[in-house]
């Protein structure tokens, strides 16, 4: 039983992944669709005026740079960062008291 629940934590962190993974290619696909329609609209109406689209696909594409981030490339939490958490926070509370 020990190994059931050993092992549920890493399962519990990969699922947690898993789903942040997907969330990310959900946000990517409205991200290019609602930004294609834009520049669709933009086509029909005004082909050779200002690129108005610029804007919500610079800015909403911020979002989605810091949402790959997340997902990719941040660096996960270990337990040496945490312990060392915990030791700045009761350094700091005994700095104060």
């Amino acid at each position: 039983m020990a190994t059931d629940i050993s092992e549920q934590a890493p399962r519990d962190k990969a699922v947690r992944q898993l789903k942040k993974r997907r969330d990310f290619y959900g946000h990517l696909l409205i991200y290019t669709l609602v930004n294609a329609f834009l520049v669709v609209i933009w086509a029909i109406t005004d082909l050779h005026g200002f690129f108005w689209p610029v804007f919500p696909i610079a800015g909403w594409g911020i979002f989605v740079v810091m949402n790959a981030w997340d997902v990719f490339w941040r660096p996960a939490i270990t337990e040496e960062d945490i312990q060392h958490e915990i030791k700045r926070e009761q350094e700091h509370e005994h700095g104060h008291g």
